[in-house]
């Protein structure tokens, strides 16, 4: 114990510049800072240190110009003052610790539970490249999910990518909870987005609880912060996610959500003058969330794996709109939780003809692929006829097929609502049991 405190003091000693350049502010409007004094050594999204009346503000640099920079305060400019020091931190980067794990962390590195917290040896940048795509190795073996719609016919393998698509109060956080303290995994990642503030303990304490955190590190960044630091927090989390990754370990990380990420973004792209077109956002964010999501997955030899959910806020169940529409087309399966599911009370509410897991059939085995689409097909069956079957005209015997979905529905639906705290075999006896009692 002695040892790792004293490894964290040299770490953070070992951090402290020796020299800082310092600029001046020479223009504020519309949010922005003009700075002057600082080009020379000064890079792209580097941070910088903001002396303001009321103490000390972040940004990130934005523009650069032979005699200026434009910098994005981390948060409102208000007491700020032409002529105010601006001092050059450095590149945009973290530097992860074992010690975090147990931690709720800012995208900046610093702790909020009140407690010490040391950086680690190395630095990472935030946006790094993902592993080179002819190196990564392919999906592992299936996960126990302690969920049967999960064990069964949406399987999660190690190293694989899902997205989560929901509105708002469908159930998307009470699932991801479920994921976080039920999937096998040496550590998990959480990336908490423009979450509610409020909600942060709630989830830490009572939600994960001690035995949840005991394997766990929170990036959080509330509504209430700037675009900067909310967009950050998910770039952070993926490079603690990849600290652990590259160290053999099996990580788990969940982001909630990626829609929030999006929004920060536009926010920042929009300040540095990039034109909106995607119904409101702009070029440059299909780009940051496929960059992101590729950075997940497995990794290469000698390395462990990264296996992510990543949420989607979808307005209406509007798969179409941008962010759900860029997610989809890039990760393996995407899960898609339905409101009239929800209100009917059944969780998780998982609409399983719209949902799907690229990894499959090679996540099962061929007796285990039947069964996946026998039950697929006895519920898309239901589905066609369920408008007829309510309404009273729908006779029995007119087709075999839909027979037999009626009789096997409610077994299926009550199979798709129960937890399974055996394994996955277990899961496809059940399965199994529903579809002959039709």
């Amino acid at each position: 114990m002695t040892r790792m405190v004293f490894d964290g003091l040299r770490a953070e000693i070992s951090a402290i510049p020796v020299i800082r350049r310092v600029g001046r502010v020479s223009e504020l409007a519309r949010g922005l800072l003009q700075v002057s004094g600082l080009t020379r050594g000064t890079a792209m999204s580097d941070r910088v240190e903001i002396e303001g009346r009321s103490g000390r503000l972040g940004g990130e640099v934005l523009q650069m110009a032979p005699d200026r920079i434009t910098v994005l305060p981390d948060g409102g400019a208000e007491g700020l003052e032409i002529g105010d020091a601006v001092l050059l931190a450095g590149k945009s980067d973290i530097a992860p610790d074992d010690s975090w794990i147990g931690r709720i962390v800012d995208p900046l590195g610093r702790p909020l539970d009140g407690k010490p917290l040391f950086r680690g040896w190395n630095t990472r940048p935030l946006r790094a490249a993902a592993p080179p795509a002819a190196q990564r190795r392919a999906l592992g073996p299936r996960l126990e999910t302690g969920l049967r719609a999960f064990n069964t016919l949406l399987p999660l393998v190690r190293g694989q990518r899902i997205g989560l698509f929901a509105g708002s109060g469908v159930g998307k956080s009470s699932l991801l909870a479920r994921l976080a303290t039920r999937v096998d995994a040496d550590v998990v990642v959480i990336a908490l987005i423009g979450e509610r503030g409020r909600e942060l303990r709630t989830f830490t304490e009572k939600v994960l609880g001690p035995e949840g955190m005991a394997r766990t590190v929170v990036v959080a960044a509330t509504s209430d912060q700037a675009p900067l630091i909310r967009r950050r927090c998910a770039w952070a989390a993926m490079s603690v996610a990849e600290h652990f990754r590259d160290q053999g370990l099996h990580v788990l990380l969940l982001a909630d959500s990626i829609t929030r990420f999006a929004e920060a973004h536009r926010e920042v792209a929009l300040a540095a003058g990039e034109e909106a077109s995607l119904r409101g956002y702009p070029p440059s964010v299909a780009h940051a969330i496929m960059a992101l999501a590729e950075r997940a997955g497995p990794g290469p030899e000698g390395a462990g794996d990264i296996t992510a959910v990543f949420s989607v806020l979808v307005a209406g169940s509007d798969l179409e709109e941008p962010v759900a529409d860029i997610l989809r087309g890039t990760l393996d399966g995407h899960v898609v939780l339905d409101r009239k599911i929800a209100e009917r009370g059944r969780f998780p509410a998982v609409d399983l003809l719209r949902s799907v897991s690229r990894s499959l059939p090679d996540a099962a085995s061929d007796e285990e692929n039947a069964l996946i689409s026998q039950a697929r097909r006895l519920l898309g069956a239901y589905e066609r006829a369920e408008m007829m079957v309510q309404a009273g005209l729908y006779a029995a015997g007119t087709d075999p097929l839909i027979d037999a979905a009626i009789k096997a529905w409610p077994d299926l639906d009550a199979f798709l609502s129960e937890d399974e705290p055996a394994d996955t075999r277990v899961s496809f006896r059940h399965l199994a049991e529903c579809i002959a009692q039709r």
